[in-house]
């Protein structure tokens, strides 16, 4: 059924994708061991030692595999950055996964199985670093918090960090806008979706037609702001300025054409189910608080203004429209695959770029949170690189994050993570590391381009748990939020 969608979601062929994709025999390395092999469950995984391996190993967790595709096991992000851990030293391995999609309940068992299988074939390491992009990055994190004895580090990278019931219920709000402000009557499914394919295809004409005007593109600016939706798109354009809102609106229409509509027109329904049920909840939100949170409260007020609309009167509608409702089995699995509660005692790097449209970058403020409340801060540091794209950094910046995780473990105490450390470390690796794969698949020079930065609070609870009023929401004990009336 999956193939039958016709568009494939670029920004899932990422900088590392794309730099596997183009990868040749010259990268090979001497005297690299390599194995492969199956898990009883049907994953695959693959492990690279060099002969200098120095005791180190790096689990990776690959990002969301489009239901249905090619899910090859996968032990690092790009070929360069491969390079760069085998020659110097370090072991790499990763699994695939049993299944594809929203596979974090495989995935997490699948990599200890993993671990258990390269302690057998090949050796104890010494140290255990997880790692990994995106869906990847929500795995790292999950496989930290839930078996926390077997690792000594964790590098989660462009991270579902908020956690998966916040992200899919981030994903309703925008989703509820879209339909209740675009499309009301035309038989979009925004949860319990039963025709993916089909779904997907409504919401993209409806999109493209909403594009055409004024008031179609205030509108879309709405739906974007509820999530936070960054108004930059292209990896090497510069990012618009503040109030070119025509312009960030055009971003926005290309992130959900692009990327995000597919994701939550359609995926959602692989995830629907697996956990056999509605997933997401709107119920209490309060879309005005929402949007005077958001870091697209000036765009969309300057945009509705020109198309001449009223945005109180949206704003009303959809405060006042028929709500969602979550089925609470299918909540406690979603919870299972995975929420956090901040119990983190390894140092833990994590990394986003600014305009990331797929994953935002407040997820990084909600995990900080979760970790602060829980009094472990010190083990956290989290790194921001100035640029547009889901995952797309160089491989120099990669490899300038590992080499701070592992400067961490060795001392004992966090040093050169400021930006223009970190810049410095990934410029000093030189030209052939500090490149970037275009939209066009054009390698292209690319300087580092970490800078100090404090994304927002995330807009929605990212903790199940936890109380809504902290987020200007009436307060419910958690069981009636699940379903609350």
């Amino acid at each position: 059924m999956w193939q039958r969608i016709k568009r494939v979601v670029p920004f899932l062929a990422s900088v590392a994708t794309l730099l596997l994709a183009i990868a040749s025999s010259t990268w090979a390395q001497a005297g690299i061991t390599t194995i492969k092999g199956s898990l009883p469950d049907g994953a695959t995984y693959l492990m690279e030692v060099p002969a200098n391996w120095n005791g180190t190993l790096f689990l990776y967790s690959h990002g969301y595999v489009i239901p249905g595709a090619a899910n090859p096991a996968l032990d690092v992000g790009d070929p360069l950055t491969q390079l760069f851990m085998l020659s110097s030293g370090y072991a790499l391995a990763g699994s695939s996964y049993a299944t594809t999609g929203w596979a974090i309940h495989e995935a997490l068992p699948d990599q200890i199985a993993v671990l258990d299988k390269f302690k057998k074939m090949v050796g104890h390491p010494k140290r255990t670093i997880a790692w990994g992009h995106s869906l990847g990055g929500i795995i790292t994190a999950g496989l930290i918090q839930r078996y926390p004895e077997a690792f000594d580090a964790a590098l989660p990278m462009c991270g579902v960090l908020s956690g998966g019931v916040a992200t899919w219920n981030t994903a309703l709000d925008s989703e509820f806008a879209f339909k209740t402000l675009l499309a009301p009557g035309t038989g979009l499914q925004i949860v319990n979706i039963a025709n993916p394919v089909a779904n997907l295809e409504l919401a993209e004409g409806l999109l493209a037609e909403a594009q055409a005007t004024p008031q179609g593109r205030a509108r879309i600016a709405l739906a974007g702001a509820l999530a936070d939706l960054p108004g930059w798109f292209v990896p090497l354009s510069p990012e618009p300025a503040p109030t070119d809102f025509a312009g960030q609106e055009t971003n926005q229409f290309l992130w959900n054409q692009q990327v995000d509509f597919p994701f939550v027109f359609a995926f959602r329904a692989e995830l629907e189910a697996r956990a056999q049920g509605n997933v997401s909840w709107n119920k209490g939100v309060d879309y005005r608080v929402q949007l005077n949170n958001s870091i697209g409260r000036d765009q969309v007020s300057a945009l509705y203004q020109q198309a001449g609309l009223d945005l109180d009167a949206d704003l009303k509608t959809l405060n006042e429209t028929s709500r969602i409702s979550a089925d609470p089995e299918a909540v406690k699995y979603l919870e299972r695959n995975i929420i956090f509660d901040g119990e983190i005692h390894i140092p833990v790097l994590t990394m986003h770029t600014k305009g990331d449209g797929l994953v935002m970058v407040q997820n990084e403020s909600a995990y900080k949170e979760v970790v602060d409340e829980a009094g472990n801060g010190e083990f956290l540091r989290r790194t921001f690189v100035d640029r547009a794209g889901h995952c797309a950094f160089t491989p120099a910046e990669t490899i300038a994050g590992v080499e701070t995780l592992i400067n961490r473990l060795d001392t004992g105490t966090w040093h050169n993570v400021d930006a223009s450390d970190l810049d410095n470390a990934a410029a000093a690796l030189g030209p052939e590391f500090n490149i970037f794969i275009t939209l066009q698949k054009a390698i292209v020079p690319a300087a580092p381009a970490f800078f100090k930065f404090h994304p927002s609070r995330y807009l929605r609870p990212f903790d199940a748990l936890k109380e809504e009023c902290d987020f200007g929401f009436p307060c419910r004990d958690p069981l009636s939020r699940l379903n609350p009336h």
